[in-house]
């Protein structure tokens, strides 16, 4: 999408540089962000409820310096609901596209699609996780999504579920991460003490409930591509999600698109994102979404 030509106009390369720049900061607000999603399609607003940057991975590909993490605070949940309910005016006004961040956001993509709860960190992570996730039910205006972006490690926990049962309620799609056929792999790239039986476990209890999205990035290690061994161990794992009964809605396949703090990572080119989303439909039957 918006690959680079010669002869681009300032509205496409306005337009890229929004898909890379989801900064998640705006004006003066403490949680809620927008940015124009390549995956939504259209403006999404984040709602950062991680702003200690606490996480229970240290992912390779992150471009959040977990060194600066700071010490774990409630969400202030009044404020949260006005700042949604401010920014969604502002998004559903088109008053958004007058700003020169956004203004050159082509005429498809000035939509709200949907409510992220995501962050600087893992969001279910946070004990204020069902709560928020209320508040968003709340102030969600009709059609539009609630998103969670998950790297599943939680989604056992009963306070977790029970906010996933309201994001069930209320137009609910849960993005959960896959980033790894094998387990060294997943130890390489997720640099978690998470088990990684306990991710594949809960993609596919998670999945037993509600259709999910599996979100994947691959990368450059060292200048190193993902085995072939690895990917069809990766194409494995989602054969055996949906063989257990689990729903997968689609398969997204991404690269890196923001500077991460680790140096020896770097993008795939697009090249080689398109064959690795070929090879995972054919593997899979799975519908798969690609983005570059």
């Amino acid at each position: 999408m918006y690959a680079r030509r010669q002869d681009d106009s300032a509205e496409d390369r306005g337009a890229r540089s929004l898909f890379t720049a989801h900064q998640r900061d705006f004006a003066e607000n403490r949680y809620v962000y927008p940015v124009l999603s390549r995956r939504a399609g259209g403006i999404s607003i984040g709602v950062n409820i991680n702003v200690d940057k606490a996480c229970n991975s240290n992912c390779i590909y992150c471009q959040i310096d977990r060194t600066t993490a700071g010490k774990k605070t409630s969400i202030d949940l009044d404020v949260l609901a006005v700042e949604l309910r401010q920014m969604i005016e502002l998004v559903t006004s088109g008053r958004i596209f007058e700003q020169t961040k956004f203004r050159h956001t082509p005429p498809p993509l000035r939509r709200l699609c949907d409510i992220a709860i995501s962050g600087d960190g893992e969001p279910t992570a946070c004990h204020d996780f069902e709560r928020v996730a209320a508040v968003c039910a709340k102030v969600r205006p009709p059609g539009a999504k609630l998103v969670l972006i998950t790297n599943t490690s939680l989604l056992h926990r009963e306070n977790v579920r029970r906010g996933l049962e309201i994001l069930d309620a209320n137009n609910g799609e849960i993005w959960a991460k896959l980033d790894a056929g094998t387990e060294p792999y997943y130890r390489q790239v997720s640099r978690s003490n998470v088990p990684y039986q306990q991710i594949l476990d809960n993609l596919r209890q998670a999945s037993l409930a509600r259709p999910i999205i599996i979100q994947t990035l691959f990368m450059l290690i060292d200048g190193q591509s993902p085995s072939m061994a690895e990917l069809k161990a990766y194409c494995g794992r989602l054969n055996d999600i949906t063989a257990a009964g689990g729903r997968i809605k689609q398969v997204q396949i991404h690269t890196i698109a923001r500077q991460p703090t680790e140096k020896w990572v770097s993008p795939l080119p697009a090249k080689q994102i398109n064959t690795i989303s070929q090879m995972v439909e054919q593997e899979t039957g799975l519908p798969v979404m690609r983005t570059l």
